[in-house]
């Protein structure tokens, strides 16, 4: 190996090991649902990195129009104006040590007729005198130091919160047909088809990536069903997990 050549993996060594110091969060799944029955649920955030995390929790409502197209907007507060009409995160700002982890309890305020869902984002900063960190001034300057020391990006991560309604019903209905397939949700919750998996039955290698899909109620999820191919999935509607084998 030459010199030059040399010079140049120690770099990109150099380079790689400046560029994953600091913190580096993980929220665990990004999909969570907040039951009928339940008003409370913990979330938990880890810091892989080096230094500790200091992390923002904002919180979006999702509304769906009736095409299914998303937008997301701030929460609203209640009537009497005393507190916030959806989701809460509590505390909405953590302090996550190296190699450490801390959670957040997200409560739920406001009527369970009807089930709702919110985008919960958990933002790492460099913390500001106005983000209400619970660190001093010189703490604040000696993060931001150590952090510019090298080239840190500060990546963040998004959840997708479903809240259910009080009474959640389930009552999926299938239609297989010739060229194919449909799961219609007539409940009132989220129903999830997990590990959705398209094979072909003579090569268990030739298989399509593997997918998860939310059916919202009052909708549907379908596909086509192709000679020499293997459709598996699992039906999820709450604590119920069907195995479901469809071949084309």
């Amino acid at each position: 190996m030459t010199m030059k050549r040399r010079l140049a993996l120690i770099g990109f060594c150099l380079f790689t090991q400046t560029a994953h110091a600091g913190p580096n969060i993980n929220i665990g799944t990004v999909y969570d649902y907040l039951d009928g029955d339940k008003s409370t649920f913990l979330k938990r955030v880890y810091n892989g990195g080096d230094s500790t995390a200091f992390v923002k929790v904002n919180i979006l409502e999702i509304l769906y129009d009736a095409d299914g197209k998303s937008r997301e907007v701030p929460l609203k507060s209640n009537a009497e104006g005393n507190s916030r009409d959806g989701l809460m995160a509590s505390p909405a700002r953590l302090i996550v040590p190296a190699s450490g982890m801390q959670g957040t309890r997200l409560l739920y305020m406001g009527e369970r007729d009807k089930e709702r869902y919110f985008r919960v984002r958990f933002i790492p900063v460099v913390p500001e005198k106005e983000d209400e960190f619970a660190v001093s001034g010189e703490e604040r300057e000696q993060y931001r130091k150590a952090l510019s020391a090298g080239v840190t990006v500060l990546a963040g991560y998004g959840a997708v919160f479903f809240v259910r309604p009080k009474d959640p019903r389930y009552a999926s209905v299938i239609e297989n047909e010739a060229a194919r397939y449909r799961i219609r949700n007539t409940g009132n919750t989220v129903v999830v088809i997990d590990e959705f998996k398209d094979c072909s039955v003579k090569n268990d290698q030739d298989c399509q990536p593997t997918t998860k899909h939310h059916v919202l109620a009052g909708r549907h999820f379908e596909f086509e069903k192709q000679a020499g191919r293997e459709y598996r999935f699992t039906l999820v509607e709450g604590e119920s997990r069907k195995k479901l084998d469809v071949k084309g």
